[in-house]
């Protein structure tokens, strides 16, 4: 079992970047696949990035495509996201996520964070 917690989050103008960090709990981190989501007020929890096991492999939403960057450094048990050039449109509540996987996916995590809230103003 992992237990997650996140931070980072804030007020950012449009085009400002924020870093939002998750810590992981247990010894058994790099067993896990990693992921970060988002759900904005009145929308569904979206998929926005996640990392292989080892962090060698990334994949994205095309909507943070070339703007965003997750990364993982399973020495210190915690997992990044940078997000650059943010608009508007990214306020959200952002999670941290795990699942036990070989493989990247975009669904179907077991173990989730609080949540950070990021609030991007025009």
């Amino acid at each position: 079992q992992v237990q997650l917690v996140e931070s980072g989050g804030g007020l950012v103008q449009a085009g400002g970047s924020l870093r939002l960090s998750c810590a992981a709990s247990g010894r058994t981190f790099s067993m896990y696949t990693m992921g970060w989501f988002r759900q904005a007020p009145g929308k569904e929890r979206e998929f926005v990035a996640g990392v292989s096991r080892d962090g060698g492999s990334t994949t994205y939403a095309d909507s943070v495509k070339g703007r965003f960057t997750i990364s993982r450094d399973n020495f210190k048990n915690a997992v990044y996201l940078q997000m650059n050039s943010l608009k508007p449109e990214d306020t959200a509540v952002y999670y941290c996520a795990a699942r036990l996987s070989v493989v990247i996916t975009t669904t179907n995590y077991n173990y989730w964070g609080q949540g950070t809230q990021v609030t991007v103003s025009s």
